[in-house]
């Protein structure tokens, strides 16, 4: 699946949106990918899922034991990463702030696990899920997004397998262009209010 092929599932999911965005890292953009509503589609999913799969190399592929995602955005798109792994998958919470596994979810000491998100932009909550990950008895092999959008400057300390690089140029709130200061901004990710 090509960059053109990926954007095309986005638009036609109506998920390539344009305008003033509030990220969850409190940085603003002028583009926003909605995870969610590419995902709520199963077959698009799957497309995705098994075209990220696809570029992940066989040998690290079949070290992935189960795949381990940040709730909530990160959640389906790890469940189709483990669908199509033919691995399982579960989530972690944030209950008091912090990362940590709930639901009788467990990991086995030394099991290895894919880190999957929707959308990296910092780094920052995927190094906690990994950190996380390790609390639990994980090993992070690997670490997997549908869209980086971190302008390649995320480090998670594991090789990392985005499906898409958007390479969209992010601005803290008090230092705006002054085109994006002039469009009322919204924040269409998970933690927005509905």
């Amino acid at each position: 699946m090509t960059e053109d092929d990926v954007l095309a599932e986005f638009r036609a999911a109506e998920a390539l949106l344009e305008g003033h965005f509030i990220l969850s890292s409190g940085l603003r953009s002028s583009r926003y990918l909605q995870c969610a509503r590419v995902l709520m589609d199963p077959a698009r999913g799957a497309r995705l899922s098994e075209a990220l799969v696809a570029s992940i190399p066989a040998e690290l592929r079949a070290q992935i034991d189960i795949v381990v995602s940040p709730a909530m955005g990160g959640v389906i798109a790890g469940h189709e990463m483990g669908r199509a792994l033919g691995v399982e998958a579960v989530f972690l919470e944030r209950p008091d702030g912090v990362f940590e596994l709930r639901r009788g979810f467990r990991l086995a000491p030394g099991q290895r696990v894919l880190m999957m998100e929707d959308v990296v932009t910092t780094g920052l909550s995927s190094r906690e899920a990994i950190a996380a990950i390790g609390r639990a008895g994980g090993v992070t092999v690997a670490a997997a997004a549908l869209v980086d959008r971190s302008n390649g400057t995320a480090d998670l300390g594991v090789p990392f397998f985005p499906l898409i690089r958007l390479d969209v140029p992010t601005y803290p709130a008090d230092a705006l262009p002054r085109e994006l200061a002039a469009i009322p901004a919204i924040k269409p990710g998970s933690r927005a209010a509905a």
